[in-house]
């Protein structure tokens, strides 16, 4: 199979949950010395797996200096367990989708899936919307779910995990995938701090989901 690539979507939209503040940490420093000094008097590098994660992260890929630079090296350096679909626990990645009801969809499968393990009838949530332009050309991999059913699979990353970090340490940008949540959604996942470009802050939305319904309420809040 040839691998083809093509650019991501434009804007490409993310939700993040509200609970999460927008801490400017790396919005006002102007070298990457300064950003190493301020991370540790704020006590970020207080927390082992972060401290290894940045020295993980090349510093010509640290963004800062910028408005809303936390917000893509937060998504880098604070990572579930495990990892995710397209990236391990050693780094995060931007997560990101064609259409806000697409991300819509993509964080309420998890938050329902929280809500089953909690054992919860309902859960709610709000988030804050990101539009942001993600630069370079990322592997599509859409429309072969039957081609790449092991990268494709439901609730197993092995072999996705594999894929994507494949793709980090050879340099390239990232994927494109179909979504899994929304029937014609698509998903792109960037591995490069430097290419996600233009972030900004959009809407607030508050997300429900029953633990028993594939339904997913959204409602847009007042701004």
């Amino acid at each position: 199979m040839t691998d083809v690539f093509a650019p991501s979507p434009r804007p490409a939209h993310r939700l993040i949950p509200s609970q999460f503040p927008p801490i400017g940490l790396f919005d006002t420093v102007a070298t990457a010395a300064d950003l190493s000094a301020v991370m540790e008097l704020v006590g970020w590098t207080n927390d082992r797996l972060v401290a290894e994660r940045i020295n993980r992260l090349p510093q010509s890929e640290w963004v800062y200096g910028a408005p809303n630079s936390s917000i893509v090296m937060a998504a880098f350096l604070h990572v579930a367990p495990g990892g995710m679909r397209f990236n391990g626990p050693e780094l995060g990645a931007w997560y990101a989708a064609d259409d806000i009801r697409t991300a819509a969809a993509e964080v309420g499968h998890h938050l329902r899936r929280e809500a089953v393990a909690r054992n919860a009838a309902t859960m709610s949530r709000t988030y804050r919307a990101y539009t942001a332009t993600l630069l370079g050309d990322y592997l599509d991999i859409k429309g072969q779910q039957l081609t790449r059913p092991d990268v494709y699979a439901s609730e197993r990353y092995e072999a996705s995990q594999k894929l994507s970090e494949d793709i980090r340490t050879a340099g390239g940008a990232g994927l494109l995938y179909d979504s899994l949540r929304r029937r014609t959604g698509i998903n792109v996942v960037a591995h490069r701090p430097r290419n996600i470009l233009d972030i900004v802050q959009t809407d607030h939305f508050e997300i429900t989901v029953q633990a028993t319904a594939r339904m997913i309420d959204v409602r847009q809040l007042s701004k």
